[in-house]
C-alpha cells in the first residue's frame, strides 16, 4: 500500500508538472479511505475508531491537485465578525460670553451631540437646567422623566414639588439655585408613555462632558448629588448612596454632598427617618454656605420625645 508521504510527493511531482486533475479507479480511493481513517485515528488517540464497511462508491468525478493554501489552517477559517463600533469621540467646542451665553451654546451643542444619535436609546425632546446660572448652589439629578419632558424643565411634577418644600425649608427657592440633570433628554423605553426608566451606563457617559461643563460654567462653591446615579457620576466608585450620605465629598475641588432623590421621599412618604437624613444634609449644606439656620429649622422632622 502506498504510504501517504509517498503519495503527497507523487502529488506534488504531478502539479510541478502542471497536472491539475488526476483520476481515481477504485483502489486508489480505497487507499484514500484508509489514510484518512488513519490519519483521523492519530488525531483523536481518546476516541475509538471503529471501521465500517465502505460505501457503494459514486461516480469518478476529477479530484484537484493539492490546495497550497491547505496547510494554512487561518487561510480556511470563517471571517470573524466585527466589534461594535465605540461612539463617537467628539470634544465639546469651547464657549464664550457671559454665563448664561456659554450655557445657551452648551446646550445648543447637546441638541446636536454625535453620541446621543449613536445610542438612539434617548427620546428628542431636551430638558437641561433650570434656575438660577449665577447660582452657588446646584442641584444634580438623574436623568429628566415624563413631567419634566412635557415642562422641558428638570424636577417638574411630584419630585420638583418635594425639591421647592424642601428648598423652601432651607429659605431658599427655586429661582435662586441651579438645578440640572447628569443625562439631558429623557431615556426611551418601548411603548412609553408615562413610564421613566433609569439612564444606561452608555447614555451617562455620553452625557457627563455636558455636566462637566456646566460645573466649570456655573462655578458653584457647592453641588448637591441628589440620588445614587448623579451621585456615581460625580464621585465615581460602587459606594451605595447610604456609605455616601453624611459626609463631604470633592469634584475637582468643589465640595459635594450626596442625598436622596425628593422621588425617593415620595415613596417614603411616612418616613420620618428619611426625610431626616435629607434634612441634615441640607443643614450641611446651609453651614457650608454659612447660611443662617434657626433652632426651628434645626429641629425639623426630628423624633418626638
Amino acid at each position: 500500500m502506498t504510504s501517504a508521504p509517498g503519495l503527497i510527493d507523487y502529488l506534488k511531482h504531478l502539479q510541478v508538472k502542471g497536472q491539475t486533475h488526476i483520476h481515481l479507479d477504485h483502489d486508489a480511493k480505497q487507499v484514500l479511505r484508509e489514510l484518512y481513517k488513519k490519519a483521523r485515528a492519530a488525531r483523536m488517540p481518546q476516541q475509538q475508531v471503529v471501521n465500517t464497511p465502505a460505501q457503494p462508491v459514486a461516480p469518478t468525478k476529477p479530484v484537484s491537485a493539492p490546495n497550497p493554501d491547505f496547510a494554512n489552517p487561518a487561510a480556511r477559517l470563517e471571517p470573524q465578525p466585527k466589534k461594535a463600533a465605540p461612539l463617537p469621540v467628539a470634544k465639546l467646542t469651547p464657549t464664550q460670553g457671559s454665563i448664561s451665553e456659554r450655557l445657551t451654546a452648551l446646550k445648543a451643542q447637546a441638541s446636536q451631540w454625535p453620541a446621543f444619535a449613536k445610542l438612539g436609546t434617548l427620546r428628542s425632546t431636551m430638558v437641561f437646567s433650570a434656575g438660577n446660572p449665577e447660582a452657588d448652589i446646584m442641584l444634580v439629578g438623574e436623568a429628566p422623566g415624563f413631567q419634566d419632558e412635557r415642562a422641558q424643565s428638570p424636577f417638574a411634577g411630584p419630585a420638583g414639588d418635594k425639591l421647592e418644600g424642601i428648598l423652601k425649608a432651607m429659605g431658599l427657592s427655586r429661582d435662586e439655585v441651579y438645578i440640572t440633570n447628569v443625562v439631558k433628554y429623557r431615556p426611551a423605553m418601548a411603548d412609553q408613555s408615562t413610564g421613566n426608566r433609569k439612564p444606561s451606563e452608555a447614555e451617562i457617559s455620553a452625557s457627563l462632558p455636558f455636566l462637566n461643563e456646566e460645573i466649570s460654567i456655573v462655578q458653584p462653591k457647592v453641588i448637591i448629588a441628589l440620588g445614587a446615579t448623579a451621585a456615581k457620576s460625580l464621585l465615581g466608585g460602587n459606594g451605595s448612596l447610604a456609605s455616601q450620605r453624611g459626609a463631604w465629598h470633592s469634584y475637582e475641588g468643589t465640595p459635594v454632598r450626596v442625598s436622596y432623590h425628593p422621588s425617593y421621599l415620595l415613596h417614603n412618604e411616612k418616613s420620618i427617618s428619611d426625610k431626616r437624613q435629607v434634612w441634615e444634609d441640607m443643614l450641611a449644606v446651609m453651614e457650608k454656605m454659612q447660611m443662617q439656620i434657626s433652632e426651628k429649622q434645626r429641629g425639623y422632622f426630628k423624633p418626638k420625645a
